[in-house]
């Protein structure tokens, strides 16, 4: 057995109350230039859900299903709750850690792929935390990228299987599957393995659930100016080209998100649904893993591996060691997404 003896769920945080959305705003956008005009906007997405995100009570949820997990299998290690950006924040719950007297920390973050966003900035946020704190003992290892370990892919592939199974394909026309993920800044991807892990990972699932049916990778949710290149297709623009080209059904398929957050509620269920109905397609969303038992189940195998030094699992490929330069952005850092 390891040394570790609490486990942290990273986030990146969100509102749960109107007051609290611009403040939150407010905080994400910090030293990034980004425009009031667009914290506005990005406000008024929120105010259509009453003020709050549900990123926080998904991952409450799910740290309540990972806990019963890790107890069933006997496992006993609790699981605090951190995010970058919003209470509870990292350095809080290292506060708590250390007032409980534990000191070396298994970090789990809520994104599978690898990228500056999705990775190492989880490293340095929590770096800057235990900076801030008057622990100095304290020990956070982040674990490794989790995009092709079996529970992740088993839980994605049940879940696009039963948004498939909710349509009459034999009678539906041309059925497109788009997978997606959020968009991020052209040159982060020249330093990061992130559109070629959503490519292998897009095809591993089409193949093992629809392997008749097109696909295609889109991204979504961009932010920043639009003098700053991010990674394309946009969603939206591609909904267009499918609808020239002549799909009668798009499967919508958000395989970079672990859970149905704002980027999801808002970006899919709101924009690109209601698109796609504009332009005469029908459409479905297809849930994220949420707290899908096999994605549950996953999470847990990935934490013995660190309890109990056991070879990493993975659905296809190879397992992906972070190594401490992975990911650098490239460039200046721009406008980070202020809106979930």
């Amino acid at each position: 057995m390891s040394d570790f003896d609490a486990i942290l769920l990273t986030s990146f945080g969100g509102p749960e109350k109107s007051d609290d959305v611009r403040p939150f705003l407010e905080n994400v956008a910090s030293g990034r230039n980004i425009p009031s005009e667009r914290l506005a906007q990005v406000q008024e997405q929120y105010d259509l859900y009453g003020g709050i995100s549900p990123i926080n009570q998904q991952n409450r949820e799910l740290i309540a299903a990972l806990q019963a997990e890790l107890h069933t299998n006997g496992i006993d290690i609790p699981v605090y709750f951190g995010n970058r950006n919003w209470a509870p924040y990292i350095e809080e719950a290292l506060d708590d850690l250390y007032a409980d007297g534990k000191k070396n920390i298994l970090a789990l973050v809520t994104s599978a792929f690898g990228s500056y966003s999705g990775c190492r900035q989880y490293r340095e946020d929590i770096a800057k935390a235990l900076a801030k704190i008057s622990a100095k003992d304290l020990y956070v290892e982040k674990v490794r990228l989790y995009w092709n370990h079996p529970g992740f892919f088993e839980a994605m592939c049940d879940r696009l299987s039963s948004t498939l199974d909710s349509i009459d394909l034999e009678n539906a026309g041309q059925v497109q599957i788009i997978f997606t993920a959020h968009s991020i800044p052209s040159s982060w991807e020249m330093s990061s393995p992130y559109r070629s892990q959503l490519l292998e990972f897009s095809q591993s699932l089409s193949t093992a659930v629809a392997p008749d049916l097109a696909w295609d990778l889109v991204f979504q949710s961009r932010s920043g100016p639009p003098s700053v290149p991010w990674l394309e297709p946009d969603i939206i623009d591609h909904l267009d080209a499918l609808k020239t080209s002549g799909a009668d059904c798009v499967v919508i398929t958000p395989i970079g998100f672990v859970s149905d957050h704002m980027e999801v509620m808002y970006d899919l269920d709101n924009q690109a649904i209601s698109h796609a109905e504009k332009l005469g397609m029908e459409s479905r969303r297809t849930p994220t893993v949420g707290t899908h038992p096999a994605f549950v189940r996953g999470l847990r195998q990935l934490i013995e591996e660190y309890l109990e030094a056991r070879s990493p699992l993975v659905a296809f490929g190879e397992p992906w060691v972070c190594n401490p330069n992975c990911c650098p952005p490239t460039q200046q850092r721009p406008p980070s997404r202020p809106d979930r």
